[in-house]
């Protein structure tokens, strides 16, 4: 069982508020901040939310526009200010944080032009300084309205960090109540940050499309078809980009991209709807009355679908009508007309083939695999060699030997961390922590290369020695 931690909640909204309550019934010390004194203060006297009807704010989670008393001698900060606001939060709350510090963040979006995901940004920002290089991101992401979250309904979501051990961390958090009642959110792990990220993003513009169906009157035949090709896009663009392919069919993938979709709660299904009936976009917006974050996503996904070469004709046709380029008929007559197809081409039929194999070799099993060695300089054959080493399972992490040089080590620790490939890395001092870090880690590969092999001959691994 977790002990209970301090947490500061950036961000006022229905997420923000019905993951703060969450947060305080399992157990938790709370502190909600937001920009807005009008927004605080009706808070703090009302204890309601004017659009999360039927919950009450507990007396005890506190209230306050100073984001230092927010951020500071907090365990975890829950960033949920809406995408277009993270990365100027992220700069402000930057002095009031200590390195190390973890931090979750459920606004979904990618920035445009830069194209980084929420995580990334924040990174970018609180980094900035030279002094924070070791805090610890994490993207909260699934089918979660806040509404539904706000009535304790059971919801699952998922902590995606490439540092399991602060997903895990986070998972207890969200997952566990210290209190007498159970809590009603179950939360998995996954360490494909990117991959969720980018599903977060762009369900949204597929569920603009949905709403878009919606409003033209077109029936659920339309919807389920616009559900699932819209997710193919969004799992071509991220195979890509890199991301895990089971990423895309799970909680953060489809899971999503459904309730959001198809949920009365959806404001991005809502706005879609009144253009489908021929609003225009900034009407539709205000008739929402609160941030549509499909929109927002539109410029980005654009720039990665050019940048990447993969075809989206569905977010190219939101696009368009968005931009008032094309009315909601024609775009549902462009998808409708367009040259016939395969549904899955024989490129992607072999790599589903690769990839069934490889989960019947691991009989679907989580593979954990690991190298060790110094990697002084990581050269373009290196980071190939790491990348067969991570295809002998699903998860890989880096036994960093510590050659005595503090600093050259952690510049090493950073660089293999950020590399896509790699989920964790560890340093050891010599064989001892390093048969003591793979019995922690339950490596079931350790991957070495040619001239490795004899210094892990005849060793009691209790782990396959591959050599790469």
């Amino acid at each position: 069982m977790s002990e209970a931690k301090q947490i500061g909640v950036l961000g006022a909204g229905t997420w923000g508020m019905a993951l703060a309550r969450l947060l305080y019934m399992n157990g938790h010390g709370v502190t909600v901040w937001s920009a807005l004194p009008e927004e605080i203060e009706r808070l703090s006297a009302t204890r309601m939310h004017p659009n999360l009807p039927g919950m009450t704010v507990p007396e005890e989670i506190g209230f306050t526009t100073e984001l230092e008393t927010a951020c500071r001698g907090k365990d975890i900060l829950l960033f949920a200010v809406p995408s277009v606001f993270v990365r100027q939060t992220a700069r402000k709350a930057a002095p009031f944080m200590p390195d190390g510090q973890i931090i979750v963040d459920v606004a979904k979006g990618i920035e445009p032009d830069t194209l980084l995901t929420m995580t990334e940004v924040i990174r970018e920002e609180v980094c900035r300084d030279g002094r924070h290089g070791n805090v610890k991101l994490v993207a909260l992401s699934g089918p979660t309205h806040a509404e539904e979250v706000a009535l304790d309904m059971p919801t699952s979501i998922v902590s995606a960090c490439q540092d399991m051990e602060v997903a895990e961390l986070v998972q207890d958090v969200f997952m566990q109540s210290l209190r007498d009642s159970a809590s009603c959110m179950r939360t998995y792990t996954n360490s494909d940050v990117l991959g969720v990220e980018l599903c977060g993003a762009l369900k949204n513009i597929v569920a603009l499309a949905a709403g878009i169906s919606t409003g033209l009157g077109y029936g659920d035949n339309a919807k389920a078809a616009l559900i699932t090709r819209g997710m193919a896009e969004i799992t071509r663009l991220g195979l890509a980009m890199g991301c895990s392919e089971q990423t895309f069919g799970g909680l953060a993938g489809i899971g999503d991209l459904i309730v959001t979709a198809t949920s009365q709660h959806s404001r991005n299904n809502h706005c879609g709807v009144l253009l489908g009936q021929g609003m225009k976009a900034e009407d539709a917006i205000r008739e929402v009355g609160m941030v549509v974050e499909g929109v927002n996503a539109l410029p980005a996904a654009m720039q990665l679908a050019e940048r990447f070469g993969v075809d989206m004709p569905i977010v190219t046709g939101v696009n368009a009508v968005v931009q008032g380029l094309m009315s909601p008929a024609d775009m549902g007559n462009a998808l409708m007309t367009r040259d016939k197809t395969r549904e899955v081409d024989q490129k992607d039929m072999n790599a589903r083939f690769h990839s069934a194999l490889m989960r019947r070799r691991m009989h679907g099993e989580t593979r954990r695999v690991m190298v060790a060695g110094t990697f002084p300089m990581l050269t373009y054959e290196e980071i190939a060699w790491l990348k067969s080493a991570k295809e002998l399972g699903t998860w890989l992490a880096v036994a960093l030997v510590d050659d005595g040089d503090e600093k050259k080590l952690a510049e090493r620790t950073a660089t293999l961390s950020a590399l896509r490939c790699v989920d964790r890395v560890i340093p050891v001092k010599n064989w001892e922590a390093l048969a003591e870090a793979m019995q922690a880690l339950r490596i079931d590969v350790m991957a070495v290369r040619t001239w490795q092999a004899e210094q892990f001959d005849g060793r009691e691994l209790n782990a396959e020695v591959i050599v790469l």
